[in-house]
Parts: structure tokens; C-alpha cells; sequence
């Protein structure tokens, strides 16, 4: 592994970011109907999304003061749209077996946001069996167990067991890293991203799982660059600085910042890229996020492991 190149990470972060906060608009839930916030689907997904990139450049703080702001607008934005918390309670009063209230008020409580009524809504919830007992894939259970740790329910009758969650997954089984597909690539990087909490936790990788990544990674991310598929590229990127001993390849953050576009779009495969604003926002942002995420923290883990970092 070679030393980061700070900066192509610190300006394909800022380049995703000034791009997210300038199309922030599309991502605006209707206003007909709100009553139930989650039929609002990819909308309210990417709403999501845009609060855990914004919120992990203010946790993180290696951004400078244009990109801090651009985050705490993006950010107000969001919670704006989720009337301050109040349709994420409601969701979860009508719903009390999902796991998306709690999951997006995480990324707002992260930079500061409360909401008194789900706070109490989500203790009374974390300590019923009925929440421990629903019947998530695995790393979609170290999500919820996350976001109960952000928003602090992750203790007493609402306490995860980590350690079981983590080898319930793909990845806690170590299997032959030859028989990896699309999807449980995703599930992989998603099982790291929970575990480190984006990487503010590099020790919650258990030992044997951190060096089977280390040994893994590079090919992994290389296969994802050959079939295009640069979301999952920068996803497994991202998995990299979120080990104990950060790990990086230069080639891969020259390789990210080639498919940016000078807008701070960044691609999710190489179809073209529609002229339409809106279509391009719909298609696009998700990649976008995840550049913002990869930045992020890979500068912060970088400024933090004095002799990694590269001009």
C-alpha cells in the first residue's frame, strides 16, 4: 500500500459535496403525499444518504470552513425535510418494526440534532424483543445496532451482542474471497462501515478480519474498476481506511478523480451521463455520497496516522 494522496482525496470530497449542496433541491421530498415519509422511497433514501456524508464532515472535521458549511446546509436541509424529526416519528409510531427512523435520525443526531418524542420512542422500542426479533440479513442487524449506538440505545435491555452479529455475516465467515459477487460486495463494505461506524472506530474490526481485507481488498476493488462499477469501487475504498492500519492505493484515487466530472459528479458506471439536471441527480448522486464519504475519511485517517499522508 502506498501513502494517500491527501489532496485528490480532499478535492474529489469538496468537488462531490459543492455538487450534492448546488443539486440539493431534486433530492426534496413531495409534498403530497408526507403522511407516511417512507413511501417516498429512493427520495427518502437519498435524503438519508446525503445526512451520513454531511454529518461525517462535521464529525470528522478535516474539511475546510467552505465544505463544514456546505455540510451544515445540506444537513438542515434534510431535517427541514423530515419536519425537524417529526416524520420519523411518526414512521415509526405507525411502524414500529422498522429500522429506517432510527437509522436516518442516526446521521442527524451524529451533528446534533434532537427530536425529544422518537428519542423516548426509540428507548421504549429498543428494550421490546419484538425490535431484537426482527429478521434482518446480517449486516443489515449491524446497521440497526449502529444507528442504537449513535443514538444511544445500545445498552442495558437494548444492548447488541457485536461480536456474534459480526460472525453471523459473509464477511465475519472469512469465506474464499474468490466466491465474492456484486451483492455481497455491498454486503461486505456495509459490514465494515457498521462495525468502524464510518471509520471512527477502526478497532471494532476483529483482528483476523482486518487482515483478511488487508489481503483482499486490493483485488476486490480492482475487479469492481474492470467492470466499471465505480460506486462499489469507491465503497470498497472506503472499507480501506476504515482498517486499523489504514489502507490505500494511490492508483485508485487518481482513478476516481479521472471519472469525476467537473461538476463533482461522479459516475456510477460507465453509461452516459444524461444532460437532464434532474436525471442526472436520480441517477448519480448515490456515487456522489459515497466520494464525499470516501474523502472524508480518508484525509481525517490520514491527518491522524502521522507518515501516511502524501501532497
Amino acid at each position: 500500500m502506498t501513502a494517500l494522496p491527501v489532496r485528490t482525496a480532499h478535492e474529489i470530497s469538496g468537488r462531490a459535496l459543492a455538487w450534492l449542496h448546488a443539486n440539493r433541491e431534486y433530492g426534496a421530498l413531495s409534498s403530497v403525499p408526507r403522511s407516511d415519509v417512507g413511501e417516498e422511497g429512493e427520495t427518502y433514501k437519498a435524503l438519508a444518504e446525503t445526512a451520513l456524508a454531511a454529518s461525517l464532515v462535521l464529525r470528522d472535521g478535516a474539511a475546510g470552513t467552505t465544505e463544514l458549511t456546505l455540510a451544515r446546509e445540506l444537513l438542515d436541509f434534510g431535517w427541514r425535510q423530515l419536519g425537524e424529526g417529526t416524520l420519523l416519528y411518526e414512521r415509526l409510531l405507525r411502524h414500529p418494526l422498522t429500522t429506517d427512523p432510527m437509522e436516518t435520525y442516526a446521521h442527524f443526531v451524529r451533528a446534533g440534532y434532537r427530536h425529544a418524542l422518537l428519542d423516548g420512542l426509540l428507548a421504549h422500542n429498543a428494550a421490546l424483543r419484538a425490535t431484537h426479533a426482527c429478521e434482518h440479513i446480517p449486516n443489515r442487524r449491524l446497521a440497526v445496532a449502529n444507528a442504537a449506538r449513535i443514538t444511544g440505545h445500545d445498552h442495558g435491555a437494548g444492548a447488541h451482542d457485536w461480536a456474534s452479529l459480526t460472525r453471523a455475516t459473509w464477511l465475519g465467515a472469512m469465506p474464499e474471497p474468490w466466491h465474492i459477487d456484486w451483492l455481497t460486495g455491498y454486503a461486505v463494505t456495509h459490514t465494515v462501515f457498521h462495525l468502524t461506524d464510518w471509520g471512527r472506530l477502526p478497532g471494532g474490526l476483529p483482528a483476523d478480519i482486518a487482515g483478511y481485507l488487508r489481503d483482499w481488498l486490493p483485488m476486490w476493488t480492482d475487479i469492481w474498476a474492470e467492470t466499471s462499477q465505480w460506486d462499489l469501487m469507491a465503497e470498497l475504498m472506503i472499507v480501506g481506511n476504515c482498517l486499523p492500519d489504514p489502507a490505500t492505493e494511490a492508483e485508485d484515487w487518481q482513478r476516481l478523480a479521472e471519472l469525476q466530472h467537473a461538476d463533482g459528479l461522479v459516475p456510477r458506471d460507465d453509461k452516459p451521463v444524461d444532460d437532464d439536471p434532474a436525471q442526472r441527480f436520480e441517477d448519480h448522486q448515490h456515487t456522489t455520497i459515497v466520494a464525499v464519504v470516501a474523502g472524508t475519511i480518508a484525509v481525517n485517517r490520514a491527518l491522524n496516522e502521522p507518515g501516511r499522508a502524501a501532497a
